[in-house]
């Protein structure tokens, strides 16, 4: 086995807002808090502790002024309706787009990626989402791609929720090497053997298919519209990039 690369210098921030999915943030801040030496940062607009969608309540460590300009990633969890505030929040893009454009890695989870995406993050990248809003990611000029995760040169984005624990694992053997990530899969004792295979679209049952489209239904249509409406500015900037 090579000698494993323990010690590193990296700085993340990953973004909180209210109504986030708490285990798109958890998961992959697991994650990351196995990288020896390097410092998270738990951003969001004010440091007033941050309550998700499971009612978990977080404390922020930054601000979007505090937050190192420098990124070697920038992240995104999602959600549902908390997503949808934060992706028409100016304030919160304009953060993003400033990070976004320097950071060594530009990374999301769940529908974490409509954010990226209403930035302007994710024109011409392959990229994913949870699968109720992954279509939704065209109108932003991203390539919608149904996998885990997605990485697309210095893109990576994860699917729904749990995904944010393999998108960890890949940030992990990119940002260090593969044996540290396996490493870090070991200790976290990450093998799991869910007892139901309904995990996908693919192997769901059709009736939990249709419940599960019938209870996002709302969430679908909000993303869709609000899409729909930030594509026109988006694609008169790829208009002036051409």
């Amino acid at each position: 086995m090579n000698k494993v690369h323990w010690e590193g210098h990296e700085q993340i921030a990953m973004l909180m807002y209210p109504g986030m999915t708490v285990m798109d943030l958890i998961g992959p801040q697991s994650m990351f808090g196995a990288l020896m030496g390097a410092k998270i940062h738990l951003v969001a607009k004010t440091l007033e502790p941050v309550t998700s969608d499971a009612g978990v309540t977080i404390v922020p460590t930054a601000t979007f002024d505090t937050c190192p300009r420098d990124l070697t990633v920038l992240f995104t969890p999602g959600g549902t309706d908390g997503t949808l505030v934060a992706a028409s929040d100016p304030v919160t893009l304009a953060f993003m787009r400033d990070r976004g454009a320097r950071a060594k890695y530009v990374t999301s989870v769940c529908s974490g990626s409509l954010i990226l995406g209403a930035a302007g993050l994710l024109q011409g990248y392959k990229a994913t989402s949870h699968w109720s809003v992954r279509h939704v990611l065209a109108d932003y000029g991203a390539i919608p791609t149904d996998a885990r995760v997605v990485r697309d040169r210095n893109r990576v984005t994860g699917a729904g929720v749990t995904a944010g624990l393999d998108f960890g694992l890949t940030m992990l053997a990119e940002l260090r090497d593969r044996t540290y990530a396996e490493c870090t899969q070991l200790v976290s004792e990450y093998d799991p053997e869910p007892p139901f295979n309904a995990g996908s679209l693919k192997t769901a049952p059709p009736p939990v298919v249709k419940a599960m489209e019938d209870l996002l239904a709302g969430f679908t249509k909000q993303a869709e519209t609000l899409a729909a409406a930030q594509a026109h500015p988006l694609r008169a900037i790829r208009q002036l990039d051409e």
